[in-house]
């Protein structure tokens, strides 16, 4: 079926279209005879498509929407596939080599999403023909809001307050300020907090994920309303903040790397963290820069089974 065109002239006109839209959507969510392969990895889904977009969030983390605000989604599936077979970012649009270079640069900048920004997505998205003033991107982002990963915890009730005050922005390590550039963000750090994280890292000579593993050892340890310096605990984040910074300057008293260099600080402290989605990466696309060589991940669908669906577990490991 050809791609509706979002053009009209008046009412009438919307509303045709409008028809035209949801008669599509409901053949695709009627339809049994749908089978593609997944874009991330071999597996190959038939019957309703809503088992592939499961399939997309659950086991690569790649979220476009909930199957029903979406139509066209044969047409989505082959422009995404398109640009992935093209070696381009999904997110930032970024050209690459290979198609390896490609996957680690997604996974290590949590590119795994389409752009935002790029026009190209709107007619996938019912949004844009039912409600004038609001796009695909307003939905997406309340989509996102219900992609929980702890759900019923501490932790998550925090990072939802975040992430809806702050989308797309850069938040602080020590305070609530976000700004949506990251070097402005990088520059009130070291105003008002003397701390210069690119410094650090260049300081440190850090790979990669030395600085994934740094940004969340401190988010963890701040969100604890711990000091890393001294280990002293605060009952206000403020407190924390002044003692750091004006008190002791424990703010650039950062522990031995033995004690934040573990793997165990791969976990984000907060979901889309965004700080870590900008971080520089001298060597892209190296993912064993510290040793020397150049290690290719591969996508492997994750068991329901695995220790790793174990949200108690998961929660452990953030209050650890």
């Amino acid at each position: 079926m050809p791609t509706i065109q979002m053009d009209y002239n008046g009412s009438s006109g919307f509303s045709v279209i409008c028809e035209q839209v949801l008669a599509q959507q409901q053949r695709e969510r009627e339809e049994t005879k749908f089978c593609r392969q997944c874009l991330f990895c071999k597996q190959t889904f038939c019957g309703n498509r809503a088992v592939l977009f499961d399939h997309l969030l659950r086991d690569h983390m790649f979220h476009m929407g909930q199957p029903d605000n979406l139509v066209f989604t044969d047409e989505l599936f082959d422009l995404i596939q398109f640009k992935l077979d093209s070696q381009l970012c999904l997110f930032c649009e970024k050209s690459f080599k290979d198609k390896p270079s490609l996957r680690e640069h997604m996974r290590k900048k949590q590119h795994r999403k389409i752009n935002p920004k790029n026009k190209e997505y709107d007619r996938f998205y019912i949004i844009n023909y039912m409600e004038m003033g609001k796009n695909w991107e307003s939905l997406q982002q309340e989509d996102n809001r219900l992609v929980k990963i702890n759900e019923g915890s501490d932790e998550e009730a925090e990072w939802a307050d975040w992430n809806e005050e702050c989308q797309h922005k850069v938040v602080c390590l020590f305070c609530d300020s976000a700004s949506a550039d990251q070097q402005d963000l990088q520059k009130h750090m070291k105003e008002y907090h003397s701390f210069d994280l690119q410094g650090v890292n260049q300081k440190l000579q850090l790979n990669f994920y030395q600085k994934v593993k740094l940004i969340n050892y401190i988010r963890r340890q701040v969100y604890h309303k711990t000091c890393y310096g001294c280990q002293e605990t605060f009952s206000e984040k403020s407190q924390l903040t002044e003692h750091m910074t004006k008190d002791t300057d424990h703010i650039n008293r950062l522990p031995e790397a033995n004690i934040w260099d573990q793997a165990q600080y791969f976990f984000p402290t907060y979901e889309d963290d965004n700080l870590l989605c900008h971080l520089d990466d001298d060597d892209e696309g190296a993912a064993g820069d510290a040793l020397g060589v150049t290690v290719y991940a591969e996508d492997i669908p994750v068991s329901d089974s695995t220790i790793l669906r174990d949200q108690k577990l998961h929660r452990e490991l953030l209050r650890a």
